[in-house]
């Protein structure tokens, strides 16, 4: 279709990716549109913005989406996996155990983060664990030569961390809160912080020198900005 992603608030990064900057919580979802699918990083922090996400994808590309990766199991990043009925779901293995038994945790945590109760329960109790659990690497053919890569790279920011490789020229990585730019990357109770500088080590030797980093919150960056805050982590967690 010749619209614009501009036009619905997406940010192109070129060979059928693009991304966009949800509210309130600035946390980032990516697509990327292949002849035969359609893939969706991270899903929004409600079943709200779940719809609101499938709802542009509609009327961006006049098709649904098909598989979606989940880059790591904090809520806003997750919640509004279950408005994509019939999407193929992606996530680091132990992915799909966390959020069959801590719902309750992601609830609460959602309400400590200022998401309503009711939004907080309603996604919650709908949670779509994932089908497929990535515990190296994983292809995933797009259709007409494009294959994207999904690489179990954690754990970092948390125990469970999915990064998205995207081919092209320039090569995208879809980084997930291993990186973050808008603020200081975010270290919770479920940080791995002595794997945390490893983790970036592997984006930058997957992404190369050239690649565009995309963050789960904040601006695009490149491999100079997560080589320092990978040496930033490292000081601040005493990693060599």
């Amino acid at each position: 279709m010749d619209v614009s992603w501009e036009e619905f608030g997406w940010e192109r990064l070129g060979n059928g990716t693009g991304r966009r900057r949800l509210p309130v919580w600035d946390a980032t979802v990516s697509l990327v549109v292949g002849a035969d699918a359609v893939l969706l990083h991270d899903t929004g922090s409600s079943l709200r913005e779940g719809v609101e996400l499938r709802t542009q994808v509609q009327g961006l590309l006049g098709r649904r989406v098909t598989h979606i990766a989940l880059s790591h199991p904090h809520f806003d990043h997750v919640l509004g996996t279950a408005a994509f009925a019939g999407a193929e779901v992606y996530g680091a293995v132990g992915t799909a155990e966390l959020l069959r038994h801590g719902a309750g945790e992601l609830r609460e945590d959602a309400v400590r983060h200022g998401l309503s109760e009711h939004d907080a329960v309603t996604a919650t109790d709908v949670l779509v664990p994932p089908r497929h659990q990535v515990s190296g690497e994983w292809t995933l053919d797009l259709g007409d030569g494009l294959q994207v890569l999904l690489a179990n790279v954690g754990p970092g920011h948390s125990g469970h961390d999915l990064a998205v490789l995207v081919p092209g020229s320039p090569v995208v990585v879809l980084c997930g809160d291993l990186v973050e730019e808008s603020g200081e990357p975010q270290a919770g109770p479920d940080a791995v912080t002595t794997h945390w500088p490893a983790a970036l080590d592997r984006l930058l030797e997957l992404g190369g020198e050239d690649a565009l980093y995309v963050p789960g919150h904040g601006a695009v960056v490149d491999a100079a900005f997560v080589r320092a805050q990978r040496d930033g982590l490292a000081r601040r967690f005493g990693v060599s």
